[in-house]
This record gives C-alpha cells, structure tokens and sequence, in this order.
C-alpha cells in the first residue's frame, strides 16, 4: 500500500510509538487521522503537521465515539486505507500480593482498552476498508497494523493482565488476516520490546535496569521512530500478512 494519497488511522496518536508512526506516515504522504484521549497532548501533533492532519478524540473502546471519527475521516480524505493500532495502557499488579488477589477492575480495564479496544477499532475501520476501490498495483482495499508487546511472550511479574491482552493481539493477527483475506485487506502485528515511551515512566528503577541486562544488541531501549519505520514497512510490503513481527533488538526477558 503505496502512502501518497492514502488515509492513515493512528490511535495513541498523541505520543510515543503513535506519535511517531503517524509523523512518518504524514512525511510518506499520507492524510493522517490523529485518535487519542489526550486532546492536550494531541493538538501540538496536529498543529505541527499541518495539512492533511485530524485530530479527533476518541476512546478506541467508545464504539460511537470511534465510529464517528471514521465518518469524519471519510468525510474529509474520502475513505481510510490504513489503520494503526498503538493505544494502550500498561498498570502493573502481581496476582496476589499483601493477602489480596489482583484487583479485577484492573485487569478489566486493560483488557477492554488494549485488546477489546483494539479489536472495536480494527472491526469498525476493517468495515470501512472493504468498501474502498482496490490499489490499483496490489489489489490492496487496506492494513492494518496492531501492538502487541513481548511481554506477549516473556511477560514480567505484575504483567499478568498487560501479557494477556498483547498474547491476545497476537492470537487475532491471522484469525483477521484470513476473515480479510477475500476483501483484500492485511493485518500484521508489531511486538516492540523496551520502547523509550511513557510506558515505561512507570517501571521501577530497579526492575528496568534488571530489564536493560536482558537487551542484545543495540543495548539501549527502542526509539520510537524505529518501531514507526517498521509500521511504514508493514504498510508498503504488500506480502506481509498475518504476522507477529518483533522488534527488540533480539531481547529475551529473563
């Protein structure tokens, strides 16, 4: 999927890796929806990229609310081809701890905004998608691209919730590519490992620097802007479908 031209989705939009992603699919070209909670933070986006940029606030698990950000997407850029998945939100709480279980309102929550909420985005924009005309190269109606994390599959202590709900982004990946497949629509996941990202802010100095041993080569936290290059990838290569691709420079959480 060419960018030039193209309508980009991008939830989480107000900073970190959707900040980021949405940066870089504008430079490529593309009119870019700005979905985030964060107004504040999300206008000074919006305003630095200028044309072709809307900011709209959204909570991905409101279905009006999302609904009503792809009318106006569509209103505006004529159809959306590209959605990017990268809201989400990661409390951590150990199943059991101090004589008390793991608060169920917690893992309630962060499995209705990162997994529910992704999928009630992915869902709703996929309708939108299949009614697009095909890319007249590929074939292509749209991608969409999810987060997931390798805590997916090294998750820490206290990330039994945030495991669950990224082990759940990687479980739809193909489920959705082949319910899509016959619209010409790809879905891929991308599961960063340590990101320089807010997400982090709330982990223990102690714990982070037990995390930082577990990284290979570069030994350093993620930018931002390469988990960006690797969505403008995923969106460009039209033989990438139904994949979990990690990008965590070869990191094995102990």
């Amino acid at each position: 999927m060419r960018l030039a031209g193209r309508c980009a989705f991008v939830t989480g939009a107000a900073s970190g890796l959707g900040r980021a992603t949405a940066e870089l699919l504008h430079e490529g070209g593309a009119a870019v929806i700005l979905a985030d909670l964060d107004a504040e933070r999300l206008q000074p986006v919006a305003t630095a990229l200028g044309k072709r940029a809307l900011l709209v606030v959204v909570d991905v698990r409101n279905v009006e609310q999302v609904e009503a950000a792809i009318s106006l997407a569509k209103a505006h850029f004529g159809a959306i081809h590209i959605a990017v998945n990268c809201a989400g939100i990661a409390p951590a709480s150990k199943t059991a701890s101090k004589f008390k279980p793991h608060g169920l309102d917690v893992w309630q929550r962060i499995i209705d905004v990162n997994l529910t909420g992704t999928f009630n985005v992915l869902r709703l924009v996929a309708a939108a998608m299949i009614q697009n005309s095909p890319d007249d190269q590929t074939g292509e109606r749209g991608v969409i691209v999810n987060t997931a994390s390798i805590a997916a599959f090294e998750g820490q202590r206290g990330q039994a919730a945030y495991a669950a709900s990224k082990a759940g982004i990687v479980g739809l990946t193909l489920p959705v590519a082949r319910d899509l497949a016959e619209h010409t629509v790809r879905c891929v996941a991308i599961a960063p490992g340590l990101f320089e990202t807010a997400l982090i802010d709330g982990i223990p100095e102690k714990e982070l620097e037990g995390l930082r041993h577990a990284l290979l080569f570069p030994n350093r936290p993620g930018h931002p802007s390469e988990f960006a290059a690797l969505v403008k990838h995923a969106v460009e290569n039209p033989y990438l479908n139904g994949v979990c691709l990690r990008l965590d420079g070869a990191a094995r959480l102990p």
